[in-house]
């Protein structure tokens, strides 16, 4: 069975009859069952990346990608970096080995490229030189958000298919709102695209192009004015405008989690308002609501419609009220150090200052098992190869964080 048929049918197998469930609420467990030890800190990390000798790749928020030692030191930053648009959430975000790493040595970057009125958020590849003068070699840029514009919420989060063939990636809504429900537009989606980040043939606008214009809008953040605020350009798109063949679902926030679950189910995790994080199993050409429901309320205290009256829209499997403001979403896999944890996922926590396990049962659904209060903002978790976690904090100076059991 490809994989498309079976994500598919992963999909129909899900939730549609299932209640939503707040764990918002939920206590710290008493004690934490494993050790922390910070091996080196950086200037707002973001992300961390597993080279196979256990070697890692952090990025900085501000701009450069470190080469880290196995044992988490700093060796040096890469060269051939490309320049970011840093300001609030925006910068530098994640690097990801490419599925054919270990013969092409390529990865794959994100981050939002400077430019007029902002910035866009770009997808890139490289050759990683990761020998005495690392540097990224051979870098072409694939993807990129078009039009560009100011805010936050970028997303920049990419799960490659089990089968190594396609990527998904989160693009977030930027703080725009109403962009999120517009077909043309690629923020407040997920997309799925080749390798060379064209459109993947199996999505569900797979060749259509959509409008050669569209209305650009300069709305307050997250607030109900958005939906009415005023024009201020009308952006006409270069060449031929293809969101709705890259689009995989919309109607996302700001999806900073996004990742395959050992049964090859995609999740995502995402920021709500105020109010109303949300964990959702990500399925082929579904509409997720933002941001016409939420289980939140905008910053302005005006309520935002309930999920529940809304039944075209999906809803979440999870949502924390209080939220728990996630960094990242990650699975654990194998019998090493943890082994308790095979087939866990985890979901960072940053202003929950929290590790979160998540146990799923393979057929779409998911219940919380574990929250450790870390006592620092989390913005990612990632496994090494030995099987150890590793965390960065989210922070100037920010922690490069090693777990091992107590």
């Amino acid at each position: 069975m490809n994989f498309t048929r079976r994500l598919l049918l992963l999909s129909l197998a899900s939730l549609a009859s299932w209640a939503q469930l707040n764990v918002g609420t939920q206590k710290p467990e008493p004690s934490l069952p494993f050790k922390m030890t910070t091996t080196a800190t950086f200037s707002l990390p973001w992300r961390i990346a597993f080279l196979p000798d256990g070697r890692m790749l952090v990025t900085e928020k501000i701009g450069p990608i470190w080469l880290v030692s196995a044992e988490g030191e700093k060796i040096a930053p890469l060269g051939g970096t490309p320049p970011v648009y840093w300001q609030g959430q925006n910068g530098m975000l994640g690097i990801y080995l490419s599925p054919t790493y270990t013969t092409d040595e390529r990865v794959y970057i994100t981050y939002i490229e400077p430019g007029e009125y902002g910035g866009s958020q770009v997808l890139a590849r490289a050759r990683l030189n990761a020998g005495r003068s690392p540097r990224l070699q051979d870098f072409e840029v694939i993807w990129r958000q078009m039009p560009r514009g100011k805010g936050g919420q970028a997303g920049g989060q990419i799960a490659f298919a089990p089968d190594g063939k396609s990527l998904f990636m989160s693009v977030g809504d930027r703080q725009r709102m109403t962009p999120a429900q517009d077909p043309n537009q690629p923020v407040g989606k997920v997309v799925h695209l080749t390798l060379d980040g064209k459109p993947a043939p199996d999505n569900p606008n797979a060749g259509k192009t959509g409008s050669r214009t569209i209305n650009l809008i300069d709305p307050p953040r997250d607030t109900e004015l958005a939906k009415t605020a005023k024009v201020v350009s009308t952006y006409t798109f270069p060449a031929e405008n293809l969101t709705p063949a890259e689009t995989w679902a919309s109607g996302f926030r700001a999806p900073y989690g996004l990742a395959f679950s050992p049964s090859g189910e995609l999740w995502e995790v995402e920021h709500g308002p105020s109010g109303g994080d949300e964990l959702n199993l990500v399925q082929k050409g579904k509409n997720y609501g933002w941001p016409e429901v939420s289980y939140g309320k905008n910053y302005n205290e005006v309520p935002i419609p309930h999920p529940d009256t809304r039944p075209e829209f999906t809803k979440p499997v999870l949502y924390w009220t209080p939220v728990i403001a996630p960094g990242n979403l990650m699975f654990y896999k194998g019998k090493k150090t943890f082994p308790q944890w095979d087939g866990s996922g985890f979901i960072s926590g940053l202003g929950s200052h929290s590790l979160n396990r998540i146990i799923f049962d393979g057929k779409g659904g998911a219940k919380t098992a574990e929250r450790w209060d870390v006592g620092k903002r989390i913005r990612d978790v990632e496994q090494a190869p030995d099987g150890s976690l590793w965390m960065i904090e989210d922070s100037n100076p920010g922690a490069l964080i090693h777990i091992t059991p107590k």
